[in-house]
């Protein structure tokens, strides 16, 4: 009898000390046990643009339409590389955009963007493709940004092309994508002195992500 008490202690105890060292599988590491990141768009030295194949009268060749701002304010999150989800957006102020043409600016903000109702772009980031974990402190990369990109309230998923300086403390490239007009209810631009538009707009982000202090 005494054998048999000692004998259902020690497995009581080995069954204990197993339990407590298991792993748990299944268990996603929230944002606060990770190795989290946060960085944030200095706007000084980014800039965001939109680019228009256009045909005008009196020109032997097609041109770029250019608008520019500087308005750019965002914040990207990351755990272990990966975006946090929920955590990472960057918005655009279509109102401040401007060309080199101010009745050009006056139709795209009333007729094409209707800035007065729709003022910003907005692209919540997901997934970070081809970028190495942890993130690189040296060296230029190429990658991928996938997310939700919403213009004049519509919301459409995007993966845009990058490349990117990395440093300690700042992360410095330039993002790309393409879609048509009709992909977000844009109406192409109208007017005399233009013969033609393309179908397709360009958006391009100059941007500057410095990592925010006090992050592990």
């Amino acid at each position: 009898m005494h054998r048999s008490l000692i004998a259902a202690s020690i497995l009581l105890l080995a069954t204990a000390l197993t339990t407590a060292a298991a792993p748990s599988f299944g268990r996603v590491p929230t944002a606060e046990a990770a190795d989290t990141t946060r960085w944030v768009i200095n706007a000084e030295f980014s800039e965001a643009r939109f680019l228009v194949r256009e045909q005008l009268a009196g020109r032997d060749l097609p041109n770029d339409a250019v608008g520019r701002t500087r308005n750019v304010f965002g914040t990207l999150v990351l755990a272990n590389g990966a975006v946090v989800p929920g955590a990472s957006e960057i918005r655009v102020d279509l109102s401040a955009m401007e060309t080199d043409n101010g009745m050009r600016d006056n139709y795209v903000r009333g007729r094409t963007l209707v800035t007065d109702s729709f003022p910003m772009a907005t692209f919540v980031p997901t997934e970070l493709r081809g970028v190495p974990a942890p993130l690189p402190v040296s060296g230029t990369h190429t990658f991928q940004i996938a997310g939700g990109l919403t213009v004049k309230g519509v919301t459409r998923p995007v993966v845009w092309d990058a490349e990117a300086d990395f440093a300690a403390g700042t992360v410095v490239g330039t993002a790309r994508v393409a879609f048509p007009f009709t992909e977000f209810g844009i109406t192409k631009p109208s007017v005399r002195r233009v013969l033609s538009v393309a179908d397709s707009i360009r958006l391009e982000l100059d941007y500057h992500f410095q990592k925010a202090g006090g992050d592990r």
